[in-house]
């Protein structure tokens, strides 16, 4: 392997990432390094985790200058905030022995901060398309003494709508800059941008011509699983031996959060990333889940981008990604940096015809996904399960009342969503209706959200199932028991 150092890269920034461990270069680093110290304009194709930020970020740093003048003299525009921060802190993380001021600008944050380090004379902005042209509109950033531009995850932007706001960047920034563009695949509208806007431009593929589109180096499980048993599923996944940092994709920010309720209920410390939280709770979360601070991060497809962490071992997906695109950028947040990972895909009934397609993209060759329960002895063998363990790392209290003389759970137990059912009947309902073949494609919509929590509390709209009409009491003597806080009310009070 080549070092940094012999690419061309100055020594205090050689420094800098040793101190990080970081010494030797990865094969896009060493293509556009020396190419980009030159001025060549460049389209690096590469994934993500294939260290194309180092790539593109320290020829950038370096030809700024170790103590350059006060202004914006380069700018680096991403899809998304938690991408920019990830990338700010890469840069920053270079240039802390030099004397270049690196900046985020993205929106979800007060104006005032990034107006002050505008204001400040920084040299290096790193920020997603609508705050930059916000800021640029107000004549707070001056973008006229750009000499150094990237567009990294081009692919991305174009995909959420920001062709015309990077035309408009590109417009304000003086035509003979140096550009750097960097995406995942190659579509027809972003060659047409470069054309249009690179001079000259070296194409860079970093990749193994033999590798498939998927990753080599992660092994792709896939199972049909029921909705209510997913939560158990999941504990018993999350100790498997050598299991690291782990990453559960949700279809909705709801189910991500009630998951994430879950887990920790179950003992695990997880933490969460979605559309409802604020960008800080967001930015908590993501420092938490690098530091090792939290293990498990529960996110949907917003956050996907921004999970730059090298040692995630394993990525779950909830439910089935909408295309092969989203399921290679899931998958993608593991086996990063040379190492390996596992990627395992719950399949529920209703989107079997998604992941036919999703697998004849990728050349699976697993159209129909074998049946799996938390029980299931495959899933043990599959993913190194210890033996006899439950999706629960400590028990839950249980409430004291029982409905209607049913016998709480043994914390811990598994099967089809169970665990938080008190009273007998509602057990029986959910066997029947499990049991039934058309029963998943019937209620799936609503299973991958419910997580075993049919109501929320006695008063809920879900607690008539707990009681078929004519199945005992009056209807006068079931309200009656709700309000009190006892009889229907206790079965899922564990679930609050």
């Amino acid at each position: 392997m080549t070092t940094f150092l012999e690419l061309g890269v100055d020594q205090d920034m050689v420094d800098s990432l040793a101190d990080q461990g970081i010494i030797e270069a990865f094969p896009i680093q060493e293509q556009t390094i020396p190419l980009a110290l030159e001025g060549q304009d460049i389209i690096g194709q590469a994934k993500t985790g294939t260290g194309k930020t180092f790539g593109f970020g320290l020829p950038l740093l370096q030809r700024v200058g170790a103590d350059p003048e006060p202004g914006v003299q380069a700018l680096v525009v991403v899809p998304t905030r938690e991408l920019a921060v990830q990338v700010y802190e890469d840069l920053e993380l270079a240039a802390k022995n030099r004397a270049a001021t690196v900046v985020p600008i993205y929106g979800g944050k007060a104006y005032e901060g990034q107006i002050e380090q505008l204001k400040d004379g920084a040299q290096v902005v790193v920020g997603t398309p609508g705050r930059l042209l916000d800021l640029a509109s107000q004549r707070i950033l001056n973008l006229g003494d750009v000499r150094e531009m990237v567009l990294d995850e081009a692919d991305k932007m174009l995909d959420l709508g920001f062709l015309a706001d990077i035309e408009k960047l590109f417009a304000k920034t003086p035509a003979t800059r140096h550009t750097m563009l960097f995406s995942a695949t190659m579509p027809g509208t972003i060659v047409t941008l470069a054309r249009r806007f690179m001079s000259k431009p070296i194409h860079i593929r970093a990749s193994d011509p033999d590798e498939g589109v998927a990753q080599a180096n992660i092994e792709h499980i896939v199972y049909r699983a029921h909705s209510l048993d997913k939560d158990e599923v999941i504990g018993r996944i999350l100790q498997a031996e050598g299991r690291g940092k782990t990453v559960v994709f949700m279809r909705t920010k709801r189910a991500a959060a009630k998951l994430q309720e879950e887990m920790v209920d179950r003992g695990f410390n997880a933490a969460s990333v979605h559309g409802d939280l604020n960008q800080d709770q967001r930015e908590r979360a993501m420092s938490a889940f690098k530091a090792g601070k939290k293990d498990i991060l529960i996110a949907t497809d917003v956050a996907a981008r921004g999970i730059d962490v090298d040692d995630v071992t394993h990525v779950i997906n909830h439910t089935v990604p909408d295309d092969e695109k989203t399921y290679l950028h899931r998958v993608g947040r593991t086996g990063r940096a040379g190492r390996t990972g596992i990627a395992v895909t719950f399949v529920d009934w209703d989107d079997l015809h998604k992941w036919a397609l999703i697998d004849k993209a990728l050349d699976f060759g697993v159209p129909e996904p074998v049946e799996t329960y938390s029980s299931s002895p495959h899933l043990y063998a599959d993913l190194n399960i210890p033996e006899g363990s439950k999706g629960r790392l400590k028990a839950t209290p249980v409430k004291e009342r029982a409905p209607r003389g049913g016998s709480s759970t043994r914390a811990g137990d598994g099967g089809s969503g169970e665990e938080r059912s008190g009273g007998g009947r509602k057990r029986t309902r959910r066997r029947t209706r499990s049991a039934n073949p058309q029963g998943p494609g019937r209620h799936e919509a609503h299973g991958h959200e419910q997580h075993g929590h049919d109501t929320e509390g006695g008063g809920e709209p879900g607690a008539p199932l707990l009681q078929e009409p004519g199945e005992g009491s009056a209807p006068k003597r079931r309200r009656r028991r709700r309000t009190g806080g006892s009889g229907d009310g206790g079965a899922d009070g564990s679930a609050q």
